[in-house]
């Protein structure tokens, strides 16, 4: 799967995904206007056209990164993890998308609706998820 910021000066590949989610968080939403609509990419990417990519430590866990030609939103990484969100709109050839959940529910603003039938997860049920897994959580 191979996608492009807008300008198209920086290109990311990665193994083929077929589902994506919405975050509602604060810090998504200030980033976007809206929710992130996103993959999840939990293998190896590539990244070509760096020198047009700014990576920003949007706090002391994690660092999102964008494209400063044309101010694509490129993806949002947990430090110390291998884990990438990638931007579903870097993606637009790739049409077998499925949107399979939303997750900061409870922080979703009530001016918008999403009519798709998903597995919704507020904070705490995603944060219980994560330590689960051994995993630190962060927004």
């Amino acid at each position: 799967m191979k996608g492009n910021c807008l300008c198209g000066n920086v290109t990311i590949e990665v193994e083929d995904i077929n589902t994506f989610e919405a975050c509602h968080c604060t810090m998504c939403r200030r980033w976007g206007s809206g929710p992130l609509m996103a993959v999840h990419c939990n293998s190896k990417i590539d990244i070509t056209g760096r020198e047009s990519m700014t990576v920003y430590q949007s706090s002391a866990w994690a660092e999102r990164a964008f494209c400063h030609k044309c101010g694509t939103n490129l993806y949002y990484h947990q430090l110390g993890f291998d884990t990438y969100v990638l931007s579903l709109g870097l993606f637009q050839d790739h049409t077998n998308f499925k949107f399979e959940s939303q997750i900061f529910i409870d922080k979703k603003p009530s001016y918008y609706e999403f009519a798709n039938d998903t597995t919704n997860l507020t904070q705490q049920q995603l944060f219980d998820k994560f330590e689960e897994k051994g995993i630190t959580p962060a927004e």
